[in-house]
């Protein structure tokens, strides 16, 4: 392939890329003019438009966002938590462990990443019922809180952490837990970044099974929170709806913009495509 070929390649990838970013960023930058602009001014765009924030203070006053927050920011990192605990032991077992029966085990974890989650909503919700857990914060979180896409990706990270560390520790009089604290954790450092990343922008976004498991405001996140506050029979105008999207979407916006070479950075150490 020419020079000029390649040349004319990578400006129609350059181009093509530029448009999908282009078409992806039009609602958001809709949701942006609507929300900071009068009612009359939501599908009329004047530079000179007046900007306003009644909107933001509309919709923090018609629904509880504050609580919305709150079960969302218990929700993600109560999940987190008990998947780093859950998925670390797990994850160590499979890759510096022999046991009867482990090629078994591992490929029933590999079998749960090609199940969709909605697929066992009915399942779950009968499980939850049982243990009197619907309704609850910990109902919605419990069926993630053991994820196979953690175990898989740690075990992988971990099988890389060279056995010679290990045996150093050992000699140092380090047990098994020890060694995967203060070897193995450390090493996998990059790798529970891009996953925590991964998982908090899902479970913060998750809609479908709390929508299911939730009843009431007490325990509804911000996606259930805003799908009831934006329904047709609430009545509230458009401008409101997007500045209450914004608001649920802020959080997550305000850290990728902060954060976004660490977040690349993580995604790349970790081996995430």
């Amino acid at each position: 392939m020419t020079r000029r070929a390649v040349s004319i390649r990578d400006g129609v990838e350059a181009g093509a890329a530029w448009l999908l970013a282009a078409i992806w960023l039009l609602p958001l930058l809709y949701a942006f003019w609507s929300a900071f602009h009068p009612s009359e001014y939501a599908v009329r765009f004047e530079l000179l438009a007046p900007l306003t924030l009644d909107n933001f203070r509309e919709a923090w006053s018609q629904a509880p966002f504050a609580r919305y927050y709150l079960n969302t920011f218990l929700l993600v990192t109560s999940i987190l938590a008990a998947q780093f605990v859950l998925c670390t032991l797990a994850a160590y077992a499979f890759a510096r462990f022999e046991f009867r029966g482990q090629n078994i085990a591992f490929a029933l974890v590999l079998v749960q990443l090609m199940i969709m989650p909605e697929v066992l909503i009915v399942e779950n919700y009968r499980t939850m019922s049982q243990l009197d857990l619907v309704d609850t914060i910990t109902g919605i979180g419990l069926p993630y809180m053991a994820s196979a896409f953690g175990i898989f990706l740690l075990r992988q990270t971990f099988k890389t952490v060279p056995k010679e560390l290990e045996e150093a520790a050992r000699v140092e009089g380090c047990n098994a837990l020890q060694i995967l604290w203060k070897v193995y954790v450390p090493l996998a450092r990059p790798t529970y970044i891009a996953y925590g990343l991964v998982s908090v922008s899902y479970h913060w976004n998750n809609f479908l099974w709390p929508l299911v498991i939730t009843n009431s405001v007490t325990t509804r996140p911000l996606t259930v929170g805003l799908a009831i506050f934006g329904a047709p029979e609430s009545g509230v105008e458009w401008p409101i709806i997007t500045a209450g999207t914004l608001l649920a979407v802020a959080p997550l916006l305000i850290a990728f913009l902060l954060f976004q070479r660490q977040f690349v950075q993580s995604f790349m150490h970790a081996g995430i495509k």
